[in-house]
């Protein structure tokens, strides 16, 4: 008997991928990197690394150390800024039939706004990622993404300056509440939102008595954080079935992508692994295939949300 064939495809907030597995931000930089071992063409996209208005120099090092299961990550987004991006990697990724998702940071509201604004005439850009894990030096060094007002804030700036452009409001875990935060981002106008973000963590060297990392505390990702991304998506998605989420936190392999994509992301992207195996996205995009195949599940669209809960 045939079986059924599997349909990659998959819609995101308006959006037609060839598949449901993109590259997550600040992990293929703007795609030259990953180029070297993937067709950029072949993912559902491509989240470039997060830019802000001028060029940010980013934290000192040591900026990254591995962790049982994981790493943390002081990066402090290092960028050449927006223009740079418009001007130089918009063009070669569009050149590369890329599905390009951009990622904008800031350190205050209006710092987001004119990102957006100037994405707003940059011709190919498909959708942006709204990146409010940033400090917010309006409110006291905190991140926005840890207040509902500032969150609303920030969200309902950018989608003004983009009113025809997806937008996506990406998470942080580290809240008290993550459907409050995610409510208000989507009052506010966000089209999508994209979960999760790092969880922050520390390491010690133990010999020398300091931190291992310049900045003390970093971003912890890796398969270590799985478990947390599948919970936060399925609390996410129960509350806002009718919101697309993007899925990211310790995606290793197909079935990983699958977990998520059962607890509710209408697709995943691939982070962390991209440092240990820069092809995992195309062996993803194969097993998730086969998977459908053998358990004859014709669109990506079936998988999205389908847990069995028991009760």
């Amino acid at each position: 008997m045939a079986r059924t064939k599997a349909d990659l495809t998959t819609k995101l907030a308006g959006l037609d991928l060839v598949n449901p597995v993109l590259v997550a931000s600040g992990t293929f930089g703007a795609g030259r990197e990953g180029s070297h071992f993937v067709r950029l063409s072949e993912l559902g996209g491509v989240i470039v690394k997060s830019m802000t208005l001028t060029a940010w120099r980013g934290k000192p090092t040591p900026r990254m150390c591995e962790t049982p299961s994981g790493m943390l990550n002081a990066i402090g987004i290092q960028n050449k800024g927006v223009d740079h991006f418009i001007s130089e990697d918009l063009p070669w990724l569009l050149k590369r039939d890329a599905t390009v998702v951009a990622s904008i940071a800031g350190n205050t509201v209006e710092e987001f706004v004119k990102v957006a604004d100037k994405l707003r005439t940059a011709k190919g850009v498909a959708a942006v990622e709204v990146n409010i894990s940033c400090p917010n030096l309006e409110d006291r060094n905190d991140m926005f993404a840890h207040s509902p007002e500032a969150t609303a804030a920030v969200i309902g700036g950018v989608k003004e300056a983009l009113p025809r452009m997806p937008v996506f409001a990406k998470l942080s875990p580290n809240v008290t509440s993550l459907t409050d935060i995610a409510a208000a981002a989507v009052e506010a106008g966000a089209d999508g939102l994209s979960l999760i973000n790092t969880l922050m963590g520390m390491s010690i060297d133990v010999e020398s008595r300091r931190s291992e990392l310049a900045g003390t505390y970093g971003g912890l990702s890796g398969p270590a954080i799985r478990p947390i991304a599948v919970r936060a998506i399925h609390e996410v998605h129960s509350a806002f079935p009718h919101i697309p989420i993007i899925g990211q936190g310790g995606v290793m392999s197909a079935l990983d992508v699958i977990e998520l994509m059962l607890a509710g992301a209408s697709v995943v992207a691939v982070g962390t692994a991209n440092f240990v195996d820069p092809t995992t996205s195309v062996k993803v995009i194969a097993g998730i295939a086969d998977y459908m195949t053998r358990h004859e599940i014709a669109s990506t669209a079936e998988l999205v949300g389908a847990v069995k809960l028991e009760g």
